[in-house]
């Protein structure tokens, strides 16, 4: 398809009430209409995707990021059908497309808050248009989509339930959302050897790390924005560095700094020191690097229909475990 086609193609799916532009500023209230938690700092989260966007694009900033994109792919590659059109919910440089072909998505569009990330996207086979936009207000109309990824982006998302409940309404009915996000485990030591480090020299700490969501949470918000056949799942990434300065280096340079509201601006430089040999005290390997671990939330959901297998009625069954019990296997006297 050409692009001249596919920006058409755009243009019908795009909702008469388009979502505010990514400079519009905080919100507080979802596009729902319902009051919604004000925990991060988008416009800062907005800076600090652009500044991210800017850097080169060099394997270390971004091995985390290809990483998890990479196994996003594996799952839609699970699901045995073609897709004539899927959404990339704050897809960064395709760091998902890159690793699919057009025989299982025939056409995509690309999302971010960050314009200079969307040009330097990497180039796929896959025809591509790229789209502006905060991932708390898609602009698209509903039934509009067969598939929708999102990969490392709705961690920041201040009204998560609502997100998920418009990624529901732009699919179609039958299709399907496979997204993944950073669950509450990550970064436990980065986060503990800062607490420990802050209170032993300044006699409090401040958070440093963002809150994430549970695991324990994500079905349900899943359930009740709409999606059935939920397939939830862990995988934990382990990245090894050098030492803490790396590692808060490398978060930064993935965009992936602490844009909570009640964040502290500045850390001290005695305490940057004193996490450091908490780190490597408590963490560090015996070769004298330090692991971060992020735990990654991965889930997939179908948008309902009509076709899709359901559970049969409560009581319906022909045989009870009982009946079960009684078939016994044949012994070899039975079976000579």
């Amino acid at each position: 398809m050409s692009s001249r086609r596919l920006l058409r193609l755009l243009r019908q799916l795009t909702a008469a009430s388009a979502a505010p532009s990514p400079g519009s500023g905080s919100r507080l209230m979802s596009v729902s209409g319902r009051g919604s938690m004000n925990v991060f700092d988008r416009e800062m989260k907005r800076r600090q995707r652009r500044w991210a966007g800017s850097l080169q694009d060099t394997h270390l900033f971004h091995y985390l990021r290809d990483e998890v994109g990479g196994r996003v792919a594996d799952r839609v590659y699970d699901i045995a059908r073609t897709f004539p059109l899927a959404l990339d919910i704050g897809g960064g440089k395709s760091h998902i497309a890159e690793h699919l072909s057009k025989d299982v998505v025939e056409r995509l569009i690309l999302t971010d808050v960050s314009e200079k990330t969307l040009k330097q996207r990497r180039r796929t086979e896959i025809p591509t248009h790229c789209v502006l936009t905060d991932e708390e207000f898609l602009p698209f109309k509903e039934n509009s989509f067969d598939l929708v990824v999102s990969s490392l982006s709705l961690h920041w998302i201040n009204d998560l339930p609502g997100a998920l409940r418009q990624i529901h309404q732009v699919l179609k009915p039958d299709g399907v959302f496979i997204g993944a996000m950073v669950g509450g485990e990550t970064l436990y030591e980065l986060r503990c050897s800062l607490q420990l480090a802050e209170t032993e020299r300044e006699g409090g700490f401040s958070p440093h790390v963002s809150p994430y969501t549970a695991v324990t949470d994500l079905g349900n918000l899943l359930g009740q924005a709409g999606f059935n056949m939920l397939t939830v799942d862990i995988d934990d990434v382990q990245v090894h560095y050098p030492g803490i300065t790396e590692v808060m280096t490398d978060l930064q340079g993935m965009g992936e700094s602490n844009c909570a509201w009640n964040r502290k601006s500045l850390l001290h430089r005695d305490s940057i020191l004193a996490a450091a040999a908490v780190y490597k005290e408590m963490y560090g390997n015996e070769d004298g690097s330090v692991p971060a671990t992020f735990e990654i939330l991965y889930m997939i959901g179908w948008k309902p229909h009509e076709s899709q297998a359901k559970p049969v009625k409560r009581g319906s069954a022909t045989a009870s475990f009982g009946d079960l019990s009684k078939i016994r296997r044949p012994n070899q006297t039975d079976e000579s």
